[in-house]
């Protein structure tokens, strides 16, 4: 069933851009609160990237109507899991290839919040290897205390059904048991940039600038 996600509609895409250069993407990790979103969204504003967030595109895909596994989506979030790798890989795979469709210049990525543990890893490796160059990982450090602190005062206005102390708590762990080794694999290989996200938002992105701008 999952395999159908990657199935004709994404097929036909990709064969449309096929002729195109490959996608090139940076994967954003850290743990819930540390700023990616933000810091993702000044990156787009300053160079030529297109944000994908992995859980805004699973949150959109559970309130879509219609969709075969919104419930699925659901229970995995509210539970702090992490959602099946063949939904995350097919929906970012979908929006890739869109973007690219509709602007050739555009096939520089921001994938935010994914790879977050060895299925993922593995999973993008499987579907994606060939298709896509992963340059390097943007890893937002920050303690538990302020990401959890950060996500309670977001909740506040975000709507977002995990942004509670109870759901934090679990997706902390989730982090840290699944997401931290992959980092590690990638450290061990050279492709990790590591910022301190404690600090402001423009203290963070004089560092974010100062990568981006020696990588391009």
């Amino acid at each position: 069933m999952l395999g159908r996600l990657l199935g004709n509609a994404s097929q036909s895409l990709l064969k449309r851009v096929s002729h195109i250069m490959k996608p090139q993407v940076i994967f954003v990790l850290g743990g819930p609160g540390a700023g990616k979103g933000t810091q993702c969204s000044k990156i787009v504003e300053a160079f030529n990237y297109t944000h994908l967030s992995a859980g805004d595109l699973l949150r959109a895909e559970r309130g879509r109507e219609g969709s075969e596994f919104g419930q699925l989506i659901d229970n995995y979030i509210k539970e702090g899991k992490i959602v099946p790798v063949e939904i995350t890989i097919s929906l970012l795979r979908q929006s890739m290839t869109e973007t690219m469709t509709k602007d050739q210049t555009k096939n520089c990525f921001l994938i935010d919040g994914f790879p977050r543990n060895e299925d993922n890893l593995q999973g993008w490796n499987r579907h994606m290897e060939g298709k896509a160059d992963v340059k390097f990982v943007l890893f937002f450090d920050c303690s538990n205390e302020v990401c959890i602190d950060r996500c309670l005062e977001r909740g506040k206005s975000s709507g977002r059904t995990d942004d509670n102390r109870e759901s934090l708590e679990k997706r902390i762990q989730t982090y840290l048991n699944s997401t931290r080794p992959i980092i590690e694999q990638y450290q061990k290989h050279g492709k990790v940039y590591t910022i301190d996200a404690s600090r402001s938002v423009d203290e963070v992105f004089a560092d974010v600038e100062a990568i981006l701008i020696k990588e391009i």
